[in-house]
């Protein structure tokens, strides 16, 4: 294994959408979603780790979650999983992440990746990073892997990239904010859009850099920790400085400033698990077009739905089509999966009504 390959895993996030089995207390990167027999997170660490030494990952996530990521992330070391001491968005994460990578070894190029996406040719998705990895380590340039649209999403950004551009990695014109329907529909129309995964590789020094020139305050609060980073010290520094961070995203710090950054359109099938729908059109179904994860089920004049339980727990439907069914330990969910965007509402209004415990 390349010893300069890194990673840095993002698994702070709540993935209210996927309530009532994700929480608060128990976020949807540490269940396994699709009844694989691993979790996302595990899933997602071990695709890295076939190209990336064990030792050169990151697990980025808040303070609550340190527990889960070592219960389930057992070859990870201590020091390894970055804690967050407050919500700060991507971008400060990702500069606290490199400046700790940089310390260790400057000549690094790294990967940011999401811990709950579903990818099945793992092979393709190493290809990818390697050729992404190959042009940062020759040029100052920051890279992404872009998504090929199979259908106009408006729950995504996206990427535009030079039309005329026949390399395989090609110049970002923009990035392009979740469009309306129509847009969406105009974007695939042109031809060179690309969904924006949110999968990000560059040198180390390149992405320093670029916070440097383009955030200048976010970089010299984080530089003022470069002594103590890897050392005891470093908790200290962080729980201080980390709230003083702005609440900002990459994309808008970083990416949409920068004037060399190129995509590579993915050559793997691609989901972001964002939603119960999402999870849907990964499972497979009956002949009615039933969806199962856990539940023993009998099913009756229904079609279309997506069902998860507790493992082995027998459940009836009858008369139902198109509804998300999920029986968590202490909250039932049936909801239409024509409002699954709602559920993040919902859970709002749960955690409202009978209190925290149940987000």
């Amino acid at each position: 294994m390349n010893k300069n390959y890194y990673a840095v895993l993002m698994a702070g996030g709540v993935g209210s959408r996927f309530w009532p089995v994700s929480t608060e207390a128990y976020p949807k990167q540490f269940h396994d979603m699709l009844g694989t027999g691993k979790t996302l997170i595990q899933k997602t660490f071990d695709r890295l780790n076939k190209f990336i030494p064990t030792e050169n990952i990151l697990i980025l996530t808040n303070e609550r979650y340190n527990d889960l990521v070592l219960q389930q992330l057992p070859q990870v070391k201590q020091e390894q999983v970055v804690l967050e001491p407050a919500m700060r968005n991507t971008a400060p994460c990702i500069l606290y992440a490199a400046l700790k990578i940089q310390k260790m070894n400057p000549d690094a190029v790294m990967i940011v990746a999401p811990s709950d996406h579903w990818i099945e040719d793992e092979q393709a998705f190493e290809n990818d990073v390697r050729a992404c990895f190959d042009k940062c380590e020759k040029e100052a340039v920051l890279c992404t892997l872009g998504i090929q649209p199979t259908h106009p999403n408006t729950g995504f950004g996206y990427i535009e990239f030079e039309k005329a551009d026949s390399s395989p990695l090609k110049k970002v014109v923009q990035f392009r904010e979740k469009p309306d329907l129509e847009t969406a529909k105009e974007f695939l129309a042109q031809g060179n859009f690309l969904w924006n995964a949110g999968i990000f590789m560059w040198g180390v020094n390149t992405i320093v850099a670029a916070f440097k020139a383009h955030q200048p305050t976010q970089y010299h609060l984080f530089e003022g920790g470069i002594s103590c980073y890897n050392t005891a010290e470093e908790t200290d520094f962080i729980k201080e400085n980390y709230p003083k961070a702005e609440n900002i995203s990459i994309d808008y710090a970083i990416l949409e400033r920068s004037e060399a950054i190129f995509t590579l359109p993915a050559t793997f099938d691609w989901n972001d698990l964002g939603t119960w729908g999402a999870l849907y059109e990964k499972l497979d179904k009956d002949a009615n077009h039933n969806a199962v994860v856990n539940a023993k089920t009998l099913f009756e004049d229904s079609k279309g739905n997506m069902v998860r339980s507790t493992d082995g727990k027998i459940i009836v439907v009858d008369g139902l089509e198109d509804y998300i069914i999920v029986d968590n330990e202490d909250v039932l969910l049936i909801y239409p999966k024509a409002k699954q965007q709602d559920i993040k509402k919902v859970r709002g209004q749960v955690k409202d009504t009978f209190g925290d415990q149940h987000v």
